[in-house]
């Protein structure tokens, strides 16, 4: 009577994990799309200056460690 915690009843399931056939067309142009997302690198990447409150927010929690005034560093930044 009352609130008793009654056993729990195990559920008797079986997971397998069996692969479905593919078709090797298909096989053949995914992995040829996924090559192309993966392998893709910009020629000419630009790099992207943060706004100024992301700069000050990490300088103030210490995430940024780099002086982005830094002569040797600005070539990276343009």
């Amino acid at each position: 009577m009352g609130n008793n915690v009654g056993k729990q009843e195990r559920k008797d399931e079986i997971l397998l994990k069996i692969v479905p056939p593919l078709d090797q067309t298909y096989v053949k142009w995914l992995a040829r799309d996924v090559e192309r997302i993966y392998g893709f690198t910009p020629k000419r990447a630009h790099a992207v200056k943060p706004p100024d409150h992301y700069i000050e927010y990490m300088k103030f929690n210490g995430l940024l460690d780099v002086d982005l005034d830094d002569p040797k560093l600005a070539h990276l930044f343009k």
